[in-house]
């Protein structure tokens, strides 16, 4: 196959490939991703071709990966340093992959993400705000996967349970069971509404991002 021919069929491939995954994950499919994917295409396949140089097919895949997938490498990167404890180094990360300009999709599982370190940093108010702006998009129309949504509303209780709203939190609980029925989050949030009723008020420390 012609290796120009060869790089673009890899672009495209690249592209069905995460999409499929995305809809599977109930994450609606990114245009930005699409796009951005079709342009690094075609600058490497035109920047080949003025130089007559022919690039290797691996390399390519795993440099569009590395650009595309930049946020989300980077909440990875972040959930490593906050399940040590390093809270702040964590936010420090979140907020360069929001610099990054990631698609609407990665942005929502940072914004998630910012959310559940702030709820370890013990700073409810912010955490609050950032989870509740995500629910409000979801609520509007924007797909995301039920993970990341219990993880939002299971995260969100425990928010709202360190400001003491503990009716607030029980429904925040309540509605993690229903997005996601059989997930860690929905068990912890079992867990929580039970502590609540025999007087365990104390948040409950699940809030684990692997996701």
């Amino acid at each position: 196959m012609n290796p120009h021919l060869l790089i673009i069929t890899v672009g495209i491939a690249y592209i069905v490939i995460f999409g499929a995954f995305s809809l599977l994950r109930r994450e609606g499919l990114s245009a930005q991703f699409a796009i951005e994917v079709l342009g690094l295409t075609l600058i490497v396949v035109v920047g080949s071709l003025i130089t007559q140089t022919t690039v290797n097919p691996i390399l390519f895949l795993a440099f569009i990966y590395l650009i595309s997938m930049r946020g989300r490498l980077l909440v990875d990167l972040a959930n490593y340093l906050s399940n040590r404890g390093r809270q702040r180094d964590a936010i420090s990360i979140l907020q360069l992959s929001l610099r990054l300009y990631p698609d609407h999709n990665t942005r929502m599982i940072v914004l998630v993400n910012m959310g559940i370190v702030q709820v370890r940093r013990k700073n409810p108010e912010s955490a609050q705000a950032l989870l509740e702006e995500v629910l409000q998009d979801v609520e509007k129309g924007s797909p995301m996967g039920i993970k990341y949504q219990a993880a939002c509303h299971y995260n969100l209780g425990l928010a709202l349970l360190q400001q003491g709203k503990d009716a607030q939190a029980v429904h925040q609980f309540n509605e993690t069971s229903e997005v996601f029925p059989s997930s860690i989050y929905s068990e912890a949030a079992e867990i929580a509404i039970e502590k609540r009723k025999s007087g365990g008020l104390e948040p409950i420390d699940k809030t684990s991002n692997k996701m």
